[in-house]
């Protein structure tokens, strides 16, 4: 098992990153392409799992101001949840976030997705809000 990052939109490790995000967000959750693949693409630092060079799970890091990032795009294939491979990625990118100089990471966490976080170490803050009409909300964690 591995975990990798680009920044390369034109790599094969961003089409590996494109192809799970279609999976998860597009099909399984109805979330329409342009508001998927946004504006920011370029300016994340995404990261791909994979296990025996199956890209199986995939976020990514938009850096912020005051040595925040913002961890976007969170997602694992259907066949390898509940296999703590979405904990492993986290602590991955959390490792590589540190190393950076980066302080803090925030998230827009689905409401389904509460509890995972919350055992990661991330505090839930404010209200729901809906992101791509699915409910969220607010999560940070200090590195």
């Amino acid at each position: 098992m591995k975990i990798v990052h680009t920044k390369d939109t034109m790599s094969d490790m961003y089409l590996d990153a494109l192809h799970i995000r279609h999976q998860v967000f597009m099909i399984e959750q109805g979330v329409p392409k342009d508001i998927e693949i946004d504006k920011y693409e370029a300016a994340c630092i995404h990261f791909i799992l994979y296990q025996e060079n199956q890209a199986i799970a995939t976020c990514r890091l938009l850096p912020l101001e005051n040595n925040t990032v913002k961890l976007q795009r969170m997602a694992v294939l259907k066949p390898y949840r509940g296999k703590h491979f979405g904990k492993l990625l986290i602590e991955g990118v959390e490792d590589f976030a540190k190393k950076q100089g980066f302080h803090t990471i925030t998230l827009g966490a689905q409401a389904t997705a509460l509890d995972f976080y919350k055992k990661l170490g991330y505090t839930k803050h404010g209200e729901e809000f809906l992101d791509a009409d699915i409910p969220h909300f607010q999560m940070d964690k200090v590195l």
